[in-house]
């Protein structure tokens, strides 16, 4: 099977429908945004075959009839093509969609859609999986009539370890309380007091802090010295990102904490800046999202990365559906340092057989990206 299957299946029919995730906990603040929530409602979209066969996923944008219009009625292999992913332009807004339909046609996991082919049974490039659910916990009120004393340090604890149980073995923390939520030296202590507490309590894992351009580049020193001799894996947008700024930073943890990961490109990333972060070697990870630049993007993106010698972690963050995806991208292509996880259930998706085993994300062998659609348009 091959390409000339996908000659043989036409685009009949184009659907979208909306799908409640659910998150095990309430999520609560960061740097920049107030609560979160239990969970988003996302609309997908389902794409089916003359011959009966549908992929689905997340789509690229909104969703817009004459682009639906424009691909009823094609070739598979007209916009899709299994080394390259979506050929078209104007398909793109079905990339996901056009990924797990080929997947499933073709009876192939996307990851070796890709091109991962290991000599026993095109086994996925494996990567580390982080919890990315710990927010400023700490900050919520308790639950109960009277909602006056804040949950306190044991909750965020408390999360932790229920990610823990989940087999995670990387944790980020948000940090940049003082941004919006404290005074701003309090708030820095606060971060630095968070980050010693998990790292003491689970010495077994790896912790990530994330600042959501919280901080400016003298208060991000000012957290890395006061965290002390704290292993951080990586830090992640601790401001927003100009060449000045990091070169001052990459100065400093060149001699200070030389195994330090820096990771930016999720908030309304300047691709031009990231590529010249990139090339200049100021960052060490692309974290721009994995819908928000695309999944045939990013498979373009990942040569030219390890040609540089950065690594990548799409942003996943919200939906366990872009975690998936992202297991796939590195099952296919490696060169992810890490994978963002999204502890999260659905009545309307079967999210199928993916499972963290020692610390690791391990994608889904069905065919596509190996989910069902449970709910109908």
């Amino acid at each position: 099977m091959g390409f000339d299957d996908l000659m043989n299946h036409r685009i009949a029919d184009v659907r979208y429908t909306e799908v409640q995730l659910r998150w095990p906990r309430f999520v609560g603040k960061n740097a920049r945004r107030d609560i979160h929530g239990y969970g988003p409602k996302v609309t997908v979209c389902t794409l089916t075959t003359d011959q009966g066969a549908k992929g689905w996923g997340l789509p690229n944008g909104r969703r817009n009839d004459e682009v639906i219009a424009y691909v009823k009625g094609k070739r598979i292999a007209d916009l899709f093509r299994p080394d390259v992913g979506v050929t078209d332009s104007r398909a793109l807004a079905f990339d996901v969609p056009l990924h797990d339909l080929a997947g499933v046609i073709l009876n192939q996991p996307v990851y070796q859609l890709l091109g991962q082919q290991q000599p026993i049974a095109a086994r996925p490039i494996l990567t580390k999986c982080y919890s990315g659910m710990i927010y400023f916990d700490e900050l919520e009120p308790k639950a109960g009539p009277v909602q006056t004393l804040a949950n306190g340090m044991d909750t965020i604890l408390e999360n932790c370890a229920s990610d823990y149980k989940l087999g995670y073995r990387q944790f980020k923390l948000k940090i940049g309380r003082g941004n919006m939520w404290m005074p701003k030296d309090a708030g820095l202590q606060r971060d630095i007091d968070v980050t010693k507490l998990v790292a003491k309590t689970f010495p077994d894992c790896e912790i990530l802090v994330d600042a959501n351009d919280g901080y400016t580049v003298d208060s991000t020193i000012a957290y890395l010295k006061g965290i002390g001799d704290i292993p951080l894996f990586w830090m992640e947008e601790p401001f927003a990102e100009t060449v000045a700024d990091y070169r001052k930073l990459r100065t400093w943890t060149r001699v200070n904490t030389p195994k330090i990961l820096l990771a930016d490109g999720e908030y309304n990333p300047d691709q031009t800046l990231l590529r010249d972060l990139c090339e200049q070697k100021l960052i060490d990870v692309h974290i721009t999202d994995i819908m928000g630049y695309g999944f045939t993007p990013w498979r373009k993106l990942m040569p030219d990365l390890i040609k540089m010698g950065i690594q990548a972690s799409p942003h996943a963050f919200g939906e366990v559906l872009k975690t998936n995806y992202t297991a796939h991208l590195t099952g296919g292509l490696g060169n992810t340092v890490t994978i963002e996880g999204v502890p999260c259930t659905s009545d309307d998706i079967d999210f199928g057989n993916y499972k963290i085993v020692g610390g690791q994300l391990v994608p889904s062998p069905a065919p596509g990206f190996g989910m069902k659609l449970l709910k109908t348009a």
